[in-house]
């Protein structure tokens, strides 16, 4: 039962916020939907559910539609970032009710995981919405995520506003959750080396399109990192594809992203050092130079 968008363009305003995204999400997999501000990550996600509709192109799971499409909507779940302030709807709804109008949407709602979860989140479910700090609202998001027991299920920022006590606790659940249930989720954040563990695939937006999407760890091991003087850089990377130059006097520092069979002259007296999801990314999206 794969979730399929295909040839997906959204625009607004005459201007294009995704262009041309295709994807294919696998059950029973975490991804990791990872681009700077601005990419196009929540749009995606919202096209993705059917809580907005495509300029052009289709979304499809295990081949049916998803827009408009009750029988595709009830194993899709999108946990997004609340806006509980005084204009909104949500402001004077007590948590409580808003976890009851939720668990509506979802036969399979799990009421005993609701419980343990906001007793673990020490969460005052008869407070009003408006009243809640971001982080207590992140933890309402989280407990419809996983309640749900929705077989896709997209989370949005989902630690925004926790601790990193309380985003601890997310990620162990998380991984609890997907090892007891096998749902596929994907997960949006801007805090990448702290999930990076869970991510078996990463897809990377950048400005509306899909740079990369694959195994995580196949993207982390084709980068590294070479730095020494400059002219020794330059020989050891010779024909590369190098991102992310970094330049100090006659220092210099660059990533280097490896295809199969391709190597570093390690004859060369360079430092080569294995990086992390982040800073691959970085290399990817962030600045070309930096002097």
């Amino acid at each position: 039962m794969s979730l399929i968008c295909e040839n997906i363009v959204k625009t607004y305003s005459g201007k294009e916020v995704l262009q041309d995204v295709s994807l294919e999400l696998q059950p029973g997999k975490i991804y990791g939907l990872i681009g700077r501000n601005g990419a196009g990550k929540t749009t995606l996600l919202s096209i993705l559910t059917a809580q907005n509709p495509a300029t052009r192109g289709s979304v499809t799971l295990d081949g049916a539609p998803v827009w408009e499409n009750r029988r595709s909507l009830e194993k899709l779940c999108f946990s997004r970032e609340l806006n509980a302030n005084a204009e909104s709807g949500l402001a004077a709804m007590k948590a409580k009710e808003y976890l009851r109008i939720a668990s509506t949407y979802y036969e399979g709602w799990d009421k005993a995981l609701e419980e343990r979860l906001v007793q673990l989140f020490e969460l005052n479910t008869k407070k009003k919405m408006g009243k809640m700090s971001k982080g207590m609202l992140s933890m309402v998001t989280i407990i419809v995520a996983l309640c749900s027991k929705a077989p896709y299920t997209f989370l949005d920022e989902p630690v925004a506003g926790l601790d990193v006590v309380a985003r601890e606790q997310f990620y162990k659940l998380l991984l609890e959750e997907y090892t007891e249930s096998g749902r596929t989720f994907v997960v949006s954040t801007h805090i990448i080396e702290e999930a990076a563990d869970l991510l078996e695939e990463v897809i990377i937006l950048h400005h509306g399109k899909v740079l990369l999407s694959g195994e995580t760890q196949s993207f982390v091991d084709s980068a590294c990192h070479v730095s020494g003087k400059a002219e020794e850089v330059d020989a050891a990377v010779a024909g590369l594809e190098v991102r992310h130059v970094e330049t100090m006097g006659r220092s210099k520092g660059v990533t280097v992203f490896l295809e199969p069979g391709q190597k570093i002259d390690e004859s060369r007296d360079v430092s080569v050092q294995p990086v992390s999801l982040q800073r691959a990314f970085m290399a990817l999206c962030g600045e070309e130079e930096r002097k």
